[in-house]
């Protein structure tokens, strides 16, 4: 075992937070004050061991992981959130801090694994969303049509994709920038709650948008109700911009089957988009007027289509690849075994639990299991 250090009170926040437990929420779990809390964290004063091994019950962190240093190279921007509206500060903090310590991993895996390089243009977009998303499918010769994978997109330039339960039904995706050694990278996370192809489709192009529109250091806390709803709008745009082009999608609303329903299932197989999604694209593109937009509408909620679309059950949701490819290339090539990576990750500021670190990776429960020692049936006589 490796010898610990100083007790770290910013790794127990750290714990904390990604549990989403508040201050007062693991006093009662661990059966201590709310204030000796708050010391452990300022770094005002040490757990002894016994109250130790109660908190690390409480978070399911090893040990060592409270005695480890942090990264002092590590700029972390905005974490930005599909419905940032509807998220707490807590449900928030949560996934902020996984996406952290997913971070983390990565940049072990990248000391083995030539991923591909972040590959986007310069970003001088003067507010012109449209202008933005067509420059984007240009630099990445997309050309106008539809995009069957959006994810598979993304990780091809270079973008760090994964998905999981985030355990809050809100929370669809989010993406945050990170910059360490001037290297940045950006990371996003797609939530596994809804299991819908062309959500995830539209989620994955939104953090797109906050990627490629938004500034990534000013405050989020600090801004109001009306600029969070307009991030989130301009995001939405970007996404309806970036899947359905104006040109090529305008050339499929032939009337008169633009105003009617089934047309638009036909449409979803064609450009993996939600149908109330591309009657909300046809009315910005005044394919249809304002009357045949509420049409579409109610007849969706009449057809109870508003909360489960046709093709939902048969569209294939596109799953990210390349952190669970590259873990498999590093075991089946024997790079490294499960105990290795675990053992290399720890010796790198990170002792984590393997099954934490499936879930971040979106790894089959197992995968990382400790390595079997064989032990054979037969052997050979000493005196053979």
């Amino acid at each position: 075992m490796k010898k610990l250090k100083q007790f770290n009170g910013e790794r127990l926040k750290s714990a904390r937070v990604y549990r989403g437990l508040t201050i007062s929420e693991l006093a009662e779990k661990a059966e201590v004050s709310k204030q000796a809390i708050s010391q452990f964290e300022h770094n005002k004063n040490s757990p002894g061991l016994e109250t130790l091994m109660r908190i690390i019950h409480c978070l399911g962190f090893p040990r060592e992981y409270f005695y480890e240093e942090n990264d002092l190279d590590l700029k972390i921007g905005n974490t930005y959130f599909r419905s940032l509206l509807t998220t707490n500060k807590r449900q928030r903090a949560s996934q902020i801090e996984k996406t952290k310590i997913l971070a983390a991993i990565f940049r072990y895996l990248d000391k083995y694994i030539q991923f591909p390089k972040l590959n986007l243009p310069p970003l001088d977009h003067n507010g012109d969303i449209e202008k933005a998303a067509l420059s984007l499918r240009e630099f990445w010769g997309l050309g106008l049509e539809p995009i069957p994978n959006m994810v598979r997109v993304l990780e091809r330039n270079g973008f760090i994709v994964t998905s999981f339960l985030t355990k809050e039904e809100k929370i669809d995706a989010f993406s945050q920038r990170q910059e360490f050694n001037g290297n940045v990278n950006y990371f996003i996370v797609l939530g596994n709650e809804k299991n819908s192809a062309t959500r995830r489709q539209f989620d994955a192009a939104h953090e797109l948008g906050h990627i490629i529109l938004h500034d990534w250091y000013y405050d989020l806390e600090l801004i109001s109700r009306e600029e969070f709803k307009q991030i989130e709008q301009e995001a939405n745009q970007f996404a309806a911009e970036f899947l359905l082009p104006r040109e090529s999608f305008l050339n499929d609303l032939v009337a008169p089957y633009q105003t009617k329903l089934d047309y638009y299932v036909e449409l979803k197989k064609k450009w993996k988009v939600s149908i109330s999604a591309m009657i909300v694209r046809a009315y910005q593109l005044n394919a249809i007027n304002y009357n045949q937009y509420q049409y579409l509408m109610r007849q969706m909620s009449k057809k109870g289509m508003r909360r489960k679309e046709p093709l939902d059950n048969i569209l294939k949701v596109p799953e990210p690849i390349l952190l669970k490819k590259a873990i498999d290339m590093i075991l089946t090539n024997e790079v490294l075994s499960s105990d290795d990576l675990i053992n290399g990750l720890s010796a790198n500021k990170l002792s984590i639990e393997r099954k934490e670190v499936e879930i971040l990776l979106g790894l089959k429960e197992g995968t990382l299991n400790p390595a079997q020692k064989n032990n054979p049936i037969l052997s050979l006589k000493e005196d053979a």
